[in-house]
């Protein structure tokens, strides 16, 4: 049963993902706020919830049991659902038609991102995501609460008129909400107890599956929402909605869940270290042209089998 609660966990996921985001995005519009802005915070968020059912979800069960098996998994699903994001999604969404990127990102979003995953890699090297778990935790909850503090206030800035569609209904959107919540927190269940499952089963460390199997499998939104923002032309919801889903992946998530287990973050700095470096190489990939092309977009799609390649083969957990 474990291959089909996979599958089912995958599928709840992604709907339940898809109205969330259909919501908060309609109602957001009503407030007149831009498109990056929306994209960042609203759909990046919306889009990251199932990596905050998925993590948090399994840190939560580990504290509450005697058994190991779910250790990994947190931290496993965000370095590698960054990753995808990255370089799978924007990669598959610059394929599908080439992406505009505009001055804000590369002066804003995208050295936030950077800096989340530098961040990242000083915790894990001096231990705060693990012996002192609390105080990395609350650092990184703090440093979340700015970046929210500095997008509203760059929301308030940037507000613009938008056509409101009269026969859209606040409470219909209200329970895209709560059904898309519920849906994620359901389908977050299935794929921890599925993915832990097949990982003893053919002895592979949980981390590795983490990284992979369900990396992609709550990636699948942003993947969604991406690749029909780009394929529409809309350039700033493609690219903000990966940025934003990132920086809430790494301060927000992995914040939550070092305050219920320690992440093995340290044992872990080479796939982290992974991670920075494909944030370094987006920044050449962004500059050039001020544009995501469909050869980069191979590139970056075929980085990232190498990658799925290493943590199977390569990783050193193995």
């Amino acid at each position: 049963m474990s291959i089909p609660a996979f599958i089912a966990g995958v599928i709840l996921l992604f709907k339940g993902s898809d109205i969330l985001v259909d919501g908060t995005v309609k109602i957001a519009a009503q407030l007149g706020i831009s498109a990056l802005i929306i994209s960042v915070l609203l759909v990046g968020f919306g889009t990251s919830a199932p990596e905050f059912a998925i993590s948090v979800g399994a840190a939560v069960q580990e504290a509450g049991s005697a058994l190991d098996e779910q250790t990994g998994i947190s931290l496993g699903n965000i370095i590698g659902s960054c990753i995808a994001n990255l370089f799978l999604v924007l990669g598959l969404s610059a394929i599908i038609r080439p992406i505009d990127i505009k001055k804000g990102i590369i002066r804003r979003e995208m050295p936030i991102t950077l800096s989340s995953v530098i961040v990242l890699i000083i915790a894990a090297y001096f231990g705060l995501l693990d012996q002192y778990r609390y105080v990395g935790g609350i650092l990184f909850l703090v440093l979340f609460i700015v970046f929210i503090w500095f997008f509203i206030r760059c929301a308030k800035k940037e507000r613009i008129k938008e056509k409101i569609n009269k026969d859209d209904k606040k409470l219909k959107n209200i329970l895209y909400i709560i059904f898309g919540i519920l849906g994620v927190v359901i389908g977050a269940y299935l794929l921890i107890e599925s993915s832990v499952t097949i990982a003893v089963m053919l002895g592979i460390p949980t981390f590795v599956i983490a990284a992979s199997m369900v990396a992609i499998g709550t990636s699948l939104p942003e993947l969604v929402v991406s690749a029909m923002a780009a394929h529409k032309g809309e350039s700033d919801v493609a690219v903000g909605n990966v940025l934003g889903s990132n920086v809430f992946n790494v301060l927000m998530i992995l914040g939550v869940a070092a305050l219920f287990i320690p992440l093995m973050a340290k044992e872990s700095l080479d796939t982290i270290l992974i991670l920075l470096g494909i944030n370094l190489v987006m920044i050449p990939i962004i500059y050039t042209r001020n544009k995501i092309s469909r050869l980069e977009g191979v590139i970056m799609v075929i980085v990232y089998g190498i990658f799925i390649w290493y943590i199977f083969f390569g990783n050193t957990l193995i």
